[in-house]
């Protein structure tokens, strides 16, 4: 397979941009900056919007979620929204708020297990701390944002000499009493909390004493990497959902004075399920979508919905040739394939047949070859927020991703081909 070197630095922006945001705050402020250094400004919904044709702007909720939009020549009312939906968040381990405490002789790190974690891959691995801390301010509390660049904490694994079966039964963590990380030796007269909230205040330059909470995200430190014969493979974190976070980016900001509305929403806590005040089960893609339409009258935001399409973008399960009992034989999807579209009967994904002949059609516009994906009938099939933003708005809906390898472990592999082929599709989307 030929990597061009157009393919070879879409694919090597992808592994820059998720290497620099380890966790999901980082991702929307360094989304956030992408969109001011391209002219989007920056709105806060506390504010009266006054909004221009052909105006880019984006909003942030929560510290980890956000929209941006460039405002189309047409009202909504009259051509509706073009929408594309990704998540900013992972699976894995996050601090508990008292974690740091003794284990004789050594300082841990208590931690529980966000969303649906490979917990296996942890171990062993150069792991570090990325996330922010909530701090006293002469004008009140303030947010900053804290990522341990280097390996500061480890999970080791338990020698096989002591685990005779571990290659036979796998790995098996239990979650309280196992997964805690080794911080370092415990210090004379120093607790683990005093040291832990030092070892904070001196990264991020502050006071311990003005630190009032926190909250952080453990992330594998190595950086993400090419592999392959000929460099066609991409392997890093976060791979779910950074990836569609990327390419949607990519697609806004090439988007100008588009007819439409073009819109990107990049939500928080889709591995937990949505659920809250700034997930896709929460207000915030309708508020804002509401704010845009407002002044066209009571029917308008109706209308809207009603002329709109929204393009789920998630990642998908490619096939792994060890595992081939794993799936849907007549539905086996191949990295490097083109994007690809998800369907199921119980709507797990929100794909129609008539979504999803709108989404090919963008791939032949665009001269983007897709793929179809059903999952095997006799497992569970996982979700994305293609199902709740299409019931909470009433709006057509196509779930889509690029295929990838071990969806869910520390470091997951795709395809770097797969890559610039999900920009160009979605750029076409905007068009």
């Amino acid at each position: 397979m030929i990597v061009t070197p157009e393919v070879r630095a879409q694919a090597q922006a992808l592994l820059d941009f998720i290497d620099a945001a380890p966790s999901p705050w980082h991702v929307a402020a360094g989304v956030a900056q992408r969109l001011e250094n391209h002219g989007f400004k920056a709105l806060r919904e506390e504010d009266r919007w006054q909004l221009q044709s052909g105006g880019r702007y984006f909003v942030l909720r929560g510290g980890s979620s956000l929209i941006g939009f460039v405002a189309g020549r047409q009202t909504p009312d009259r051509i509706g929204f073009r929408i594309i939906g990704a998540h900013t968040d992972s699976p894995g381990l996050r601090l508990k708020p008292h974690a740091p405490h003794a284990a004789e002789p050594m300082a841990r790190l208590g931690v529980e297990v966000y969303g649906g974690a490979i917990l296996a891959t942890f171990a062993d691995r150069d792991l570090s701390l990325a996330g922010r801390i909530i701090v006293r301010g002469q004008n009140g509390q303030q947010t900053r944002l804290v990522h341990f660049d280097r390996p500061l904490v480890r999970l080791p694994n338990l020698a096989i000499h002591m685990n005779r079966n571990v290659n036979e039964e796998g790995l098996k963590l239990n979650k309280q009493t196992e997964l805690p990380l080794l911080l370092g030796y415990l210090q004379e007269a120093f607790p683990p909390g005093e040291q832990f909230r030092d070892l904070l205040a001196h990264e991020a330059n502050i006071d311990s004493a003005d630190i009032i909470n926190w909250e952080f995200h453990v992330y594998d430190t190595q950086k993400g990497a090419f592999w392959g014969v000929h460099g066609e493979f991409i392997a890093n974190g976060q791979l779910d959902n950074l990836c569609s976070c990327h390419s949607s980016l990519s697609a806004l900001l090439d988007t100008n004075e588009p007819e439409a509305t073009c819109l990107c929403a990049w939500f928080d806590h889709e591995e937990v399920g949505s659920e809250s005040a700034h997930g896709a089960g929460g207000s915030f893609l309708s508020d804002v979508l509401q704010r845009i339409a407002c002044g066209l009258g009571r029917d308008a935001l109706g209308q809207a919905m009603a002329r709109s399409f929204f393009i789920s973008a998630d990642m998908a399960h490619a096939y792994h040739p060890n595992f081939p009992a794993a799936y849907e034989p007549l539905h086996q999807i191949r990295v490097n394939g083109g994007p690809v579209v998800k369907t199921n009967a119980n709507q797990r994904y929100a794909t129609t047949a008539e979504s999803e002949a709108y989404f090919i059609s963008l791939c032949e516009s665009a001269e983007v070859p897709w793929q179809q994906y059903a999952h095997r009938t006799d497992l569970g099939c996982g979700s994305t927020i293609g199902p709740i933003v299409a019931a909470g708005l009433g709006v057509r809906c196509v779930d889509v991703g690029n295929p990838m390898w071990a969806m869910h472990s520390a470091r997951e592999s795709a395809g770097a081909v797969d890559h610039g082929l999900m920009i160009r599709v979605l750029t076409q989307f905007f068009g």
